[in-house]
């Protein structure tokens, strides 16, 4: 059965059933991924995954259920579950049905060229981005995983107020660890690259970044444990303020479980930091036209040379802040319950590139790699003490590369102490970016 005649089916039934409102969102998920080791396939996969979420209210509650199948006998099964579902329902802030908004944005984040690409095709590239690396230095000795990954999603939401959108999404990813070994000296490094254009993607050029990186962090030394200006490149950045992200969720705010509750208005940033979410990002990973409820997306400014102007919402949120929904219900999947999702958030970048950024530096260490933050990392108290990669710098320029070093800091006073924004956002696998930012200071010890 397709999808319309199995809403038409649904509607009708759950209108019988004693549900009022009701919805339908249907998701399907279309994967190829190829990991090379040595010049031979080591893993693949090409998988397909979809179903069907319905929501309902029933009784003044909210029902939730999902099914896989599309057919006769999973219209009881979805209503039966929806309703039981619903009697355990204690919240207070009832769930709504959206009606739809006055416009809606038609942005296309999919590519028909990209789609078209042969599966050979993708191997071979991927063999050939290892092929390059290896054979750039002898002390490559080998790579911890080289893998190429497409992700295509559609996604379709409606309901019986007459909404009815859909949206198609597709990307290509490319990702390279190299591992260099120098004597007992043993080095690693990760480059990737996102987008939707396989023409534009050059096998040498990621070899290249990824021997680069993990070459340069030979020989590497001690420093002195103490605070330093420390300037995070835009990955180290991005990991960091993707682990913090949700504090930005009113979820996480009217829960008490960010510190930014009670902070709209207020400076919270250096003048310098300007944070926004945009669901049109041509390449974004969350790009979307509407969220999970089916309200229109559009670019929200969230902090704004460093004062916090808005958080992200769904109609729950916004309902009990007594403001209005910022477009930012998310579904994990067609699996999942509504809840507070960023599209594209990210810190606006500023004109200056990272060799600028470097040449200001007096004494300081320039990271370029986090590890650990998930544990490392207290989400409410915004205290972090993390596992860190990266160079020691002194006169404005890289001097040597540092023994595992770990930084710790808090991530609220990292905002206010943003020095210098640099001009390369980059977006690592993660909807969720930074460009380089020159902090004032932060604790690196080194064992």
């Amino acid at each position: 059965m397709n999808i319309q005649d199995f809403q038409v089916k649904l509607f009708k039934d759950a209108a019988s059933t004693g549900f009022t409102d009701v919805e339908v969102y249907y998701e399907r998920k279309e994967v190829f991924g190829c990991q090379i080791f040595k010049g031979e396939i080591d893993q693949y996969e090409i998988a397909e995954d979809g179903g069907v979420s319905f929501r309902g209210i029933i009784d003044g509650k909210m029902g939730y259920a999902y099914t896989e199948k599309l057919d006769d006998a999973s219209i009881p099964f979805l209503l039966k579950n929806a309703k039981e579902n619903a009697e355990f329902m204690n919240d207070e802030d009832v769930e709504e049905i959206f009606a739809g908004s006055s416009f809606y944005e038609n942005r296309n984040f999919y590519s028909t060229a990209l789609n078209e690409v042969t599966i050979p095709e993708k191997i071979q590239f991927i063999k050939d981005v290892e092929r390059e690396l290896l054979a750039m230095d002898p002390r490559i000795v080998a790579t911890d995983y080289c893998l190429i990954r497409t992700t295509s999603v559609t996604k379709s939401l409606s309901n019986n107020k007459g909404l009815s959108l859909s949206d198609q999404v597709n990307y290509l990813y490319a990702m390279v660890e190299a591992i260099v070994k120098d004597g007992e000296e043993t080095k690693t490094s990760f480059e990737f690259k996102v987008t939707k254009d396989f023409q534009s993607l050059d096998a040498k050029e990621i070899a290249t970044r990824a021997a680069e990186e993990a070459l340069s962090q030979l020989g590497s030394r001690n420093i002195t444990s103490k605070d330093y200006p420390v300037l995070l490149r835009n990955d180290a950045a991005a990991s960091l303020l993707a682990t913090f992200a949700e504090n930005f969720s009113a979820e996480n705010t009217q829960a008490g479980l960010s510190s930014l509750k009670d902070k709209l208005g207020k400076q919270i940033a250096s003048s310098m930091v300007t944070i926004v979410d945009d669901p049109f990002l041509e390449d974004g990973l969350g790009s979307r036209n509407f969220d999970s409820e089916g309200v229109a997306t559009e670019k929200l400014t969230l902090v704004e040379s460093g004062v916090l102007h808005s958080f992200l919402h769904n109609l729950k949120t916004a309902k009990k802040d007594q403001t209005v929904t910022t477009g930012h219900a998310q579904k994990d999947s067609y699996k999942g319950a509504v809840k507070v999702g960023p599209s594209n958030l990210y810190i606006v970048p500023s004109a200056s590139s990272l060799e600028e950024l470097v040449s200001t530096m007096g004494e300081g260490v320039l990271i370029t790699g986090l590890s650990g933050l998930h544990s490392g990392a207290n989400q409410i108290s915004g205290d972090f003490s993390v596992a860190a990669n990266g160079f020691y710098v002194k006169d404005g320029k890289i001097q040597f590369p540092v023994n595992l070093m770990t930084i710790a800091g808090n991530f609220y006073q990292l905002l206010t102490d943003v020095e210098k924004v640099g001009s390369d956002l980059t977006f690592p696998l993660s909807p969720v970016g930074s460009p380089s930012l020159l902090i004032k200071s932060l604790s690196v010890t080194v064992e």
